[in-house]
């Protein structure tokens, strides 16, 4: 069976060993689709497997595949520390609505070193008592890392949840100088 985003283009995969794991990264010809923590046995399995019911087929491993080439050097050069922002094409075709929104809010208005809260996004696409589903807009974000949101934070100063596990957001903001290394 061939395996093609929603605009027909095949679905390529790879995955990428970062300081805080395995990460696997999926592309469509319109752009990066998805960004998956953990990724080795498993959990990468489960993945693709959502992928391709997601996306029409079974996406391929390529590697050197020119539609996650760019991806692969930008995830190096931000984990390297020479790179503070994701310049990238996005496939934005696994969210939509409300989810959609917030995460392209995300993604222009909370830069690389700073944080931001649920309610404060919530309150920046226009729906202020919305912090409790801006957090579950943050638990289904497909593109982790790339769309931000372990930059975004509980109102009192508490480092809220985190799909990649509180340890990962912890090394995230550490990397981006929002918390300290961690000791141990």
């Amino acid at each position: 069976m061939d395996s093609h985003g929603p605009a027909g283009q095949r679905a390529v995969w790879a995955v990428v060993e970062t300081d805080i794991g395995p990460l696997l990264l999926a592309a469509t010809g319109d752009g990066l689709v998805n960004v998956v923590f953990h990724a080795s046995g498993r959990v990468r399995a489960t993945a693709l497997d959502r992928l391709a019911s997601r996306l029409g087929g079974a996406p391929v491993e390529a590697p050197d595949a020119p539609a996650l080439a760019e991806a692969i050097r930008q995830v190096h050069a931000y984990f390297g520390g020479t790179r503070r922002d994701f310049d990238l094409p996005l496939d934005w075709s696994l969210v939509s609505g409300f989810n959609r929104q917030v995460l392209r809010e995300l993604r222009a208005g909370v830069a690389f070193g700073s944080v931001v809260g649920y309610g404060e996004l919530a309150r920046r696409v226009g729906q202020p008592g919305a912090a409790q589903a801006v957090g579950t807009a943050m638990g289904s974000n497909p593109l982790p890392v790339v769309v931000p949101c372990h930059r975004v934070v509980e109102s009192d100063g508490g480092i809220g949840g985190f799909g990649g596990g509180l340890e990962t957001k912890r090394r995230l903001l550490a990397l981006e100088g929002v918390l300290p290394e961690p000791l141990f």
